[in-house]
């Protein structure tokens, strides 16, 4: 099995890109993100590879980091989702956008990706939750926060901020995450204009 490539850049495909290593030629799938950060062809370039073999055909699927292979394996260990799917959201989610996505329950973010309604972004979230490999950089504040809005168990203050947060505009994530600063600052029993004063604030940075 192949689990890393360096070579040249040979040529890009729409959504692959002939790697050169030592005179061979490999066809590698990626997503959009990971092909516009390659370098142009006749540069020097390394993938970490993730092979599917089949009966009829071998297939590589290239990453620029370890971190987003591993979330397109994670990815495919939900019900609906295969490689194609995976890429697209791989394309339009840095693997960092992406466990902040699942850790806040932002469906919205998640279906924002080519082929994910509504239903299958909901199953995404709430099937990877615990088992996102890069949660470990997430404020834990923030996760519990998201996850008792998402239960409906948080406090009313803190669900009147970021619902308000939201409506002035601002990505659910977003908004959890500046009252998840903002609780810090003012304490668990900060009124919800308080917080949304306080979290406006945190936006503004």
């Amino acid at each position: 099995m192949i689990g890393k490539l360096k070579g040249v850049i040979d040529a890009y495909g729409e959504d692959f890109v002939i790697v050169d290593v030592h005179g061979v030629g490999y066809v590698v799938h990626c997503s959009s993100r990971t092909l516009q950060n390659l370098p142009p062809a006749g540069e020097a370039a390394t993938l970490s590879i993730e092979t599917h073999v089949r009966e009829d055909m071998i297939r590589l699927f290239g990453f620029r980091s370890d971190a987003e292979r591993e979330w397109f394996r994670l990815l495919q260990t939900v019900q609906g989702v295969g490689a194609k799917v995976a890429l697209a959201i791989l394309s339009v989610l840095a693997p960092g956008g992406l466990a902040s996505a699942i850790a806040t329950a932002d469906k919205g973010t998640i279906g924002r990706a080519p082929g994910v309604g509504p239903k299958l972004a909901a199953r995404i979230a709430a099937e990877l939750k615990d088992k996102a490999p890069a949660f470990a950089g997430l404020d834990p504040a923030l996760v519990r926060l998201s996850g008792e809005i998402e239960d409906r168990t948080a406090p009313q203050p803190v669900s009147d901020a970021v619902s308000a947060l939201v409506n002035l505009g601002y990505a659910r994530a977003q908004a959890s995450a500046a009252i998840a600063a903002a609780l810090k600052q003012a304490g668990d029993e900060a009124a919800a204009p308080t917080l949304i004063r306080l979290g406006l604030k945190e936006l503004a940075r």
